[in-house]
């Protein structure tokens, strides 16, 4: 699949050890920054329809607002129940102080 590589925030948008909403190309994502690398998940839990970016960050797991099912932001799986199903990541890059993200 061909890199799709989209302007999604300023870096200096994304929180450190937190998380903020972005939206392009059609896709909400949740970014996140921690330990100096941004991350990007979709913003939708796969277990209740509920934004990631409500919830609450604890280091590279962030904890879904609505039953509490957490994801690592890494590698977007499961790693809480009631979560059964992977959340899903997006590669990033930073360039001149922008966060660019692949939805390819």
């Amino acid at each position: 699949m061909a890199e799709t590589w989209i302007d999604v925030a300023a870096h200096d948008d994304v929180p450190d050890d937190d998380v903020t909403a972005a939206s392009a190309g059609g896709i909400d994502q949740a970014l996140y920054a921690v330990e100096g690398t941004v991350y990007a998940t979709a913003n939708i839990c796969t277990h209740g329809h509920a934004r990631l970016c409500d919830g609450f960050l604890d280091g590279h797991e962030i904890e879904c607002p609505l039953h509490q099912g957490k994801f690592d932001i890494r590698d977007g799986r499961p790693t809480c129940e009631p979560v059964t199903e992977p959340v899903r990541t997006f590669p990033v890059k930073i360039e001149n102080s922008r966060v660019f993200v692949d939805l390819g």
